[in-house]
C-alpha cells in the first residue's frame, strides 16, 4: 500500500514547482517585452510651455497632480513653445521650432523624435531639454490613458495669427495649429484622451499692464483662450479653462498671490492648478 503522506506531499511539491515556474516565466516574458520594446509606461502625460514646465521638482504641477490623481504623471513640457509654428520653412532644421505642439504632435505619430533630440538648449533655465527630450522618446503613447496639452502663452507673446479662414488647418496660427495636432493624434490614438487646457491670466510688471491691456500682435491674450474653447467644442474635445476659473484679478498687487512673477506660477499657484486639473480629469 502506498503511502498517502508521500503522496500528498509529492503532489504538492508539484504543483508548487509548477507555479514558480509559471511565475518566473511570467516575470521572464514581462523582462522580455520590456526589453524588446525600451518603451515607458504613462497613464498620463503633460506637454506645454514653461508655466508647466519651468518648476521640475516636487512641487510642480505635474508632480502635485500625480499624488492627486495617484498615477504616474511625466511632464514634458518645455518653456519658450508654442502650440503653432512660428517659422515654417525652418521646422525641418535644427531649432526650438521642432519643440513646438505641431512637430512634437508629429514626431508622437511617427515614433520618430530623432529630429526632436539634436535640439539642446543653452540656457541653465531650460537644460532640462535634452533629457525630457530623450524620456519623451521611450514612452509608449499607445498606453497613455491622458494627454494634457497646455499651450498658448507663448503664441500670444509671438503674435501668431490666431485663424485663417481659407485654410482652418494652416499650423502657423494658433487655430490650425490646434486642430492639426488634434487631426494628427487622434488618427493614430483614438482611445487617447485629449485635455487642452488654456493659459491663466497674466501680469506684465514690466510695463505696468495686466493681460487684459497688453496686446501683442493683433490680439490680447483672452482671444487666444477663446479660440482655444472654439476649437475644442467644434472637435468635440474637453478643454480646462484656467484663465477665467482660477487667479483673483481685482487689484495690481493679486499678481503676488500665484505667481512668482506675474506669469509663472508660485507654489500656491502650482497647486491651484493641480487642483483645477484633478478635479476635471477626474470628473471625465
Amino acid at each position: 500500500m502506498r503511502d498517502r503522506g508521500g503522496l500528498f506531499s509529492q503532489i504538492a511539491y508539484g504543483v508548487t514547482a509548477a507555479a514558480v515556474f509559471a511565475l518566473l516565466c511570467g516575470f521572464w516574458s514581462r523582462g522580455s517585452a520590456a526589453e524588446e520594446t525600451g518603451r515607458t509606461q504613462y497613464p498620463v502625460v503633460i506637454l506645454g510651455d514653461s508655466l508647466m514646465g519651468q518648476c521640475r521638482d516636487e512641487t510642480s504641477v505635474a508632480k502635485l497632480l500625480e499624488e492627486r490623481l495617484g498615477r504616474p504623471v511625466f511632464n514634458g513640457a518645455f518653456g519658450g513653445t508654442c502650440m503653432a509654428l512660428q517659422e515654417q520653412e525652418l521646422s525641418d532644421n535644427y531649432s526650438m521650432e521642432l519643440l513646438n505642439m505641431v512637430n512634437l504632435s508629429k514626431a508622437i505619430a511617427a515614433e520618430d523624435f530623432g529630429a526632436q533630440q539634436t535640439v539642446r538648449s543653452r540656457r541653465e533655465i531650460t537644460d532640462y531639454f535634452g533629457d525630457t527630450v530623450d524620456e519623451l522618446a521611450a514612452i509608449d503613447f499607445e498606453k497613455v490613458e491622458i494627454l494634457v496639452l497646455a499651450f498658448g502663452i507663448n503664441d500670444y507673446h509671438a503674435g501668431i495669427a490666431l485663424d485663417n479662414s481659407q485654410n482652418p488647418l494652416d499650423e502657423s496660427t494658433y487655430g490650425g495649429a490646434l486642430r492639426s495636432v488634434l487631426t494628427t493624434l487622434r488618427e493614430c490614438y483614438p482611445d487617447m484622451r485629449i485635455v487642452l487646457v488654456t493659459p491663466t491670466y497674466a501680469w506684465y510688471r514690466s510695463k505696468k499692464l495686466t493681460c487684459e491691456e497688453y496686446k501683442t500682435g493683433d490680439a490680447y491674450l483672452r482671444e487666444y483662450v477663446e479660440e482655444m474653447l472654439a476649437v475644442a467644442e467644434e472637435s468635440d474635445t474637453e478643454a480646462i479653462d484656467l484663465y477665467h476659473r482660477l487667479y483673483p484679478r481685482g487689484e495690481w498687487e493679486d499678481w503676488k498671490l500665484f505667481t512668482e512673477d506675474g506669469l509663472h506660477p508660485n507654489e500656491d499657484g502650482r497647486r491651484l492648478i493641480a487642483d483645477e486639473l484633478a478635479a476635471c480629469l477626474q470628473e471625465g
